[in-house]
């Protein structure tokens, strides 16, 4: 389990740190002494929780938990002298007596690493995926040969107003990505198709193409759950770039079980490893059935590496998408 500390004391900061580092399943990722670090720390590193130790009787430690909380949902155990009064929170947070300096016993670590348990655990049954109860944040999609086609007969399906930011990869001549984004929106009228552009923030609704020669992935997130985009002419994955690998593993980072992932038409494996990534982490991910492939390669490879959550031939692949975003 990965944690942040926050407490304004670096002694109480220590003491903590020091002791759940005695804890095998625990994982300190960051100690930091503010909110505002907090948050930071939580869009780069993507924790399981956090213990606080702010006074939330002060206004900036409580606005600071209303975000962490209710926007970046990372479950909190709250080391307090007072209970919670008059504050409410959607996300999960557990109230812990804070104890005084002198009494930190391992009798408390324990209480607090079997919290620590309840929370992330409650925090990964409230996020499951599957059954399209709309805690999904992304949607990425990956695709090679036969792709073109493949997309916007998937995009044109997804109705107007879709609720979450789409980040497409697609393998792509140097010098064919304009003409392609265009193409893209004379067919694909209910959704608006672009080339990604470095640092923008990826909206809702809105389908955010990688360009060419340009690997495309996430840099962080920001507090309300855009993705921060980042293009880059990091070497070539397996002679690609962009990747759908280095894009998958990205939201894989980020999202977790909140990435949602499709991997369509094309040869080769690109998108196989990533795909088993966001599996791993507790994402969803569909691949293209063999009977509507233009190419069965990357699909193939996704679902023999054990990466693929279900197959579905194309005509159904929106309905699906539409179901897990709960639309």
């Amino acid at each position: 389990m990965k944690l942040i500390i926050a407490d304004g004391s670096a002694v109480v900061r220590a003491i903590i740190e020091q002791n759940l580092r005695k804890y095998a399943e625990i994982e300190i990722i960051a100690s930091v002494s503010n909110g505002k670090k907090v948050i930071l720390s939580a869009q780069n590193e993507r924790p399981d929780a956090l213990i606080c130790g702010f006074d939330i009787h002060d206004p900036a430690g409580r606005e600071s938990l209303h975000i962490i909380t209710d926007e970046l949902r990372l479950p909190v155990v709250l080391l307090s002298d007072s209970k919670i009064s008059g504050v409410q929170y959607q996300g999960i947070v557990e109230t812990l007596e804070k104890p005084r300096l002198n009494s930190y016993t391992k009798e408390f670590f324990d209480v607090l690493v079997k919290e620590l348990g309840k929370i992330s655990a409650s925090s990964e049954k409230r996020s499951t995926c599957a059954d399209g109860n709309g805690s999904f944040k992304i949607v990425c999609i990956g695709a090679s040969t036969g792709g073109p086609s493949a997309v916007s007969q998937v995009l044109s399906s997804l109705g107007d107003h879709f609720p979450l930011p789409i980040l497409y990869i697609q393998h792509l001549e140097i010098g064919a990505d304009k003409n392609m984004a265009h193409w893209f929106s004379g067919v694909c009228h209910n959704v608006q198709i672009k080339l990604a552009e470095n640092g923008e923030e990826a909206r809702a609704g809105v389908v955010y193409m990688a360009p060419a020669d340009k690997h495309l992935v996430i840099d962080y997130v920001r507090p309300n759950g855009n993705p921060v985009l980042r293009l880059s002419n990091d070497d070539p994955e397996r002679f690609l770039r962009p990747a759908v690998n280095k894009l998958f593993r990205s939201a894989a980072k980020f999202y977790k079980n909140a990435c949602l992932a499709v991997l369509l038409t094309g040869m080769g494996a690109d998108g196989a490893e990533g795909c088993k990534e966001i599996c791993e982490r507790g994402g969803w991910t569909i691949a293209e059935d063999e009977s509507t492939c233009a190419v069965f390669g990357m699909p193939a490879a996704a679902i023999s590496l054990g990466g693929a959550k279900e197959v579905l031939p194309r005509p159904e692949i929106s309905r699906r998408i539409l179901e897990l975003v709960g639309k």
